[in-house]
């Protein structure tokens, strides 16, 4: 797994910068919650001068405005009440579009963010991290977070509006009795900072084991071919076995912490709660405080410390969500190591000349495999490669196509630095056709069209022909919109390789790339490969590089890689008369040697 450096910046604070472009509806969010809170706290106050009303009748507080019977008072109060009931419903609503949308558009952002973020990064971090891993921060984390602005911001918003509204009317109203409702609070809210203090770590843990098992999973179902021919599936079971139960443990121990803070909460509210009912109760009972007052403390008490029962809860989602928030922006903040230049590239005007000059290089933690490498590629010409596995063939490519930083030299395109071309345009220059050809879940058409949304239908047609898969295409009782399934699976390797040629021909970059395309086809496929290459290599700069060499023997110059060094170059004929590492070769493919 990738280690990446944690900022000390507090996870809310960095998810506050990232909503600032929201502020409108953060205010309106919060403006809602707050007003929803005003009239939620109103009718204990209606409680008690309703009570005052019907003991003290026309010497009541309401008799004062005007309303000197009974009658007319408990008429103010009830209209006084739907105008409350109806307000608190009305922002009730409203804070929960406001609160929603607001989670929706952040956890849109950030998924957006950090999927773009990631498509930057190098590939040697996907080679050290895990794509179970990374789904789940994409994924998981981001949905943690929206559960939390859903309900958990509100939630907070609405305690401290409670404590400072209804503390201070209890301070107006009887002060030496609101102390009794306060002593709890700085009991509740140390033992909060030192609850959320502890869980943090144990939800780290929480999310970090939650993507170890959606790692194993995606292996999984990703190799369960080979887990069936091996017979492995109950080994499978066991090791994720394993895993779901660290995953299982980890989240016990969080549990076991946070299903404490509620009880003990509850003890708190229950003294200050009895304190108020006999302090309060003996100063009505003799005659130091109103009844009304009584009534509006026995109420408002409740509605004071009651909602610190949900702090627990709120808290438990606080700490998942900034667990999840941090992962997120980490992932965010991991440096891109291959800078874009600026200089656009228009793949109608390269000519596709390349040249490799002293570059060095070799993967992370790894011995050099390029040592002070040069090459040189003539536009318009064809290109072979071979040579033992590991000698560095496929490594050309990957640095054409920066995928991968240099250690030092440079390559060059139509003589300027690949670095100063926008990276992006230089990509759309190369059309690439991997060993390990990836079909998107979708149609055959949509897979041919990837990366060429403006192609016409004729356009697709013509390319399947070109790469000899048209026939098959046409054969199907869908055709075009036959759909290939997850990486191709409905269909043969050589069905794969060739649609994935005529992505390639679709492209028309000037530059074409087949690494290892016939490594693993069959004659018949690799016939149409050669048949089609025959077509589109014109006029344009071809690289092939294959372990058959019988891709390669009609290529304008073939290279043979070993260790990272050219050690022979030539045509087909001429380096057979060479007598050296692909006389050897190809003695060894055409059954001459043993």
């Amino acid at each position: 797994m990738v280690s990446i450096n944690i900022k000390k910046e507090s996870a809310l604070k960095r998810l506050i910068n990232t909503m600032q472009m929201h502020r409108l509806l953060i205010i309106a969010a919060t403006s809602c919650s707050i007003l929803n809170k005003l009239f939620d706290l109103a009718p204990p106050v209606l409680i008690g001068l309703s009570v005052d009303v019907v003991v003290r009748e026309q010497n009541s507080w309401l008799a004062s405005f005007g309303f000197s019977t009974v009658p007319s008072q408990l008429g103010v109060l009830a209209f006084f009440s739907l105008v409350i009931w109806t307000a608190e419903s009305l922002f009730e609503y409203l804070y929960g579009i406001c609160w929603r949308n607001l989670a929706q558009i952040t956890q849109h952002k950030l998924r957006v963010n950090a999927y773009n973020h990631l498509q930057k990064l190098q590939m040697s971090f996907f080679e050290e991290d895990s794509s179970g891993r990374l789904m789940t921060i994409l994924n998981d984390d981001i949905n943690q977070l929206e559960r939390f602005l859903d309900h958990g911001a509100n939630q907070i918003l609405q305690l401290l509006v409670t404590v400072l509204l209804v503390g201070g009317a209890m301070l107006i109203l009887a002060p030496g009795v609101a102390i009794l409702a306060f002593l709890p609070i700085p009991i509740i809210l140390l033992g909060s900072i030192r609850f959320q203090k502890k869980l943090a770590p144990r939800y780290r843990e929480v999310r970090e084991r939650a993507g170890e098992l959606a790692s194993q999973l995606n292996n999984n179902l990703g190799g369960i071919l080979t887990i069936k021919s091996y017979a492995a599936e109950s080994w499978e079971l066991k090791r994720l076995d394993i895993q779901s139960k660290l995953y299982q443990a980890s989240n016990q121990r969080a549990i076991r912490l946070s299903a404490a803070f509620i009880p003990l909460i509850r003890f708190a509210i229950l003294f200050a709660f009895i304190s108020i009912l006999i302090v309060g109760g003996l100063q009505t009972w003799e005659g130091k405080m109103a009844v009304g007052t009584y009534s509006f403390l026995v109420f408002i008490t409740q509605r004071l410390l009651w909602p610190l029962t949900t702090l627990g809860n709120t808290l438990d989602e606080y700490q998942r969500s900034m667990a999840s928030t941090n992962r997120v922006l980490n992932l965010i903040d991991t440096p891109i190591t291959i800078a874009s230049g600026n200089q656009k590239l228009n793949p109608k005007e390269v000519t596709g000349k390349i040249e490799f000059k002293s570059v060095n290089f070799n993967y992370p933690n790894r011995n050099p495999l390029l040592k002070d490498f040069n090459l040189s590629i003539e536009a318009g010409s064809t290109i072979g490669i071979v040579g033992s596995t590991g000698s560095g063939k496929s490594t050309i490519v990957k640095l054409l196509l920066r995928l991968y930083p240099l250690n030092s030299g440079i390559i060059t395109l139509d003589n300027e630095p690949i670095e100063n071309f926008d990276i992006r345009s230089l990509r759309r220059s190369i059309a690439l056709v991997s060993q390990e050809v990836y079909l998107f879940h979708g149609t055959i058409e949509e897979n041919i069209n990837y990366g060429n949304n403006q192609s016409k239908f004729e356009e697709i047609v013509k390319a399947s022909e070109l790469s000899e898969v048209s026939k098959f295409i046409n054969e199907l009782p869908e055709g075009y919109q036959t759909i290939v399934g997850e990486r191709g699976q409905k269909l043969s390797g050589g069905q794969c390789q060739r649609i994935a040629l005529a992505r390639a021909i679709l492209k028309n970059a000037p530059i074409l790339i087949l690494d290892e395309a016939t490594a693993s086809v069959d004659n018949e496929t690799e016939a149409a490969i050669q048949r089609s290459l025959s077509k589109i290599k014109e006029n344009r700069t071809t690289i092939i590089i294959a372990h058959r060499l019988s891709t390669v023997i009609k290529a304008d110059k073939i290279l043979v890689l070993d260790n990272g060094f050219i050690v022979e170059e030539g045509t087909h004929e001429e380096l057979l008369k060479k007598d050296g590492s692909y006389k050897q070769l190809w003695e060894v493919q055409a059954g001459q040697s043993i």
